[in-house]
């Protein structure tokens, strides 16, 4: 094994005084959870970086997505992705919703709009897409599907923070869009997570929800559980907005670099990128196919033998574990496109830090299996 470890993320930390000079004010204020200064300070900063009405923050971005359910009544069926990471799937049946699973797009490795009319019955409730990768669902599409059969449409967008176009942010589609702030994601709160919601009734909905389903201090009328952030992440998710641009220009530096060096690869695919709306870099994932001299998972074993950890998200599908196997959507005949990408796709290491050198490193590796 060569060289020092190469992670498939690395979580960017601002300056560490700037935390302690924000922490210095939760040690004298006392004041360390419950809708503190510094959680309505980062729900009004991200609505306004956001350009969206509404940001309700939460402690994580799973239990976020199963108090959006709740808040939308969401009950039978809800059509989703079994490409993507486990969290979506199961706050659907911590809800006792049954998901759908139907097939994806090759091009943005998103629900496919025929796959999901093809898939609507009498118990469809809601569609949950996921922006994979950050790469935009077929947002229009999707909504005249909702319209048509008068569906909720609740976006997973973990992977989509910062994505818009020259009208509108991509979290601005659908009745909610749920972000992570996880330490793995672009922007981080170290755990932490959202709710954009763009109805105010569903807003206050949503943060009774969030703390015990208290409507005051002596009146609950409806289950709730805590998702609240602690002013601790709140602070240093302030922190790091301050930082968002150098962030950015970073991971663009990265993956400029991998699809100069990588696109020219036979038998290797970069992601093409969205032609309508940003990137924020978050991910950098290639296909491998026949005409690479190495299957994914012995490049992926390649990679590891040097030190290099990449990632296969997402293999498996969601609906070949054992406790959505046994789901009549989860048959890997209606799943085809899915099933093959998740065959098919390596997550390459990308990071603010990572050095051109550990670079070159993880580019000579794959270059070398040709």
């Amino acid at each position: 094994m060569n060289g020092s470890a190469i992670y498939v993320t690395k979580p960017y930390l601002p300056p560490l005084e700037e935390v302690v000079q924000k922490l210095s004010y939760i040690w004298a204020t006392r004041i360390v959870t419950n809708n503190g200064y510094y959680h309505q300070e980062l729900e009004s900063r991200l609505a306004d970086y956001l350009n969206v009405k509404n940001v309700i923050l939460f402690n994580n971005a799973t239990i976020a997505l199963m108090v959006g359910l709740k808040a939308l009544d969401i009950s039978g069926e809800v059509i989703t992705t079994p490409y993507s990471f486990v969290a979506t799937t199961h706050s659907l049946s911590w809800n006792n919703i049954t998901p759908v699973f139907c097939d994806i797009k090759r091009g943005n490795l998103s629900l496919d709009p025929a796959a999901i009319r093809a898939a609507i019955t009498h118990k469809t409730q809601a569609i949950m897409p996921v922006h994979c990768y950050g790469l935009p669902s077929a947002v229009e599409e999707i909504k005249s599907i909702a319209e048509e059969f008068g569906l909720r449409v609740i976006y997973d967008a973990a992977h989509a923070f910062g994505i818009k176009n020259q009208q509108t942010s991509i979290l601005n589609h659908g009745d909610l869009s749920i972000l992570s702030f996880h330490g793995t994601k672009v922007f981080n709160s170290f755990e932490g997570g959202a709710i954009i919601c763009h109805d105010d009734s569903i807003k206050h909905k949503i943060m009774r929800i969030r703390s015990f389903g208290f409507l005051d201090e002596t009146t609950i009328n409806e289950v709730g559980l805590n998702g609240k952030m602690s002013e601790f992440n709140a602070a240093l998710g302030l922190s790091q907005l301050d930082h968002m641009e150098e962030i950015i220009g970073k991971r663009r530096a990265v993956d400029r670099l991998y699809r100069r060096e990588l696109n020219q690869i036979s038998g290797i695919e970069c992601i093409p990128q969205s032609l309508e709306y940003n990137s924020n870099y978050g991910y950098f994932p290639i296909l491998i196919d026949e005409h690479y001299g190495l299957t994914r998972d012995q490049l992926y074993e390649a990679l590891k033998a040097q030190n290099i950890h990449s990632r296969r998200y997402f293999y498996p599908l969601i609906s070949e574990f054992p406790l959505y196997r046994g789901l009549e959507s989860s048959r890997p005949q209606n799943l085809p496109i899915a099933s093959k990408i998740a065959q098919q796709v390596l997550c390459l290491p990308i990071y603010p830090d990572l050095a051109v050198e550990d670079q070159q490193r993880i580019i000579t590796v794959i270059k070398q299996g040709i």
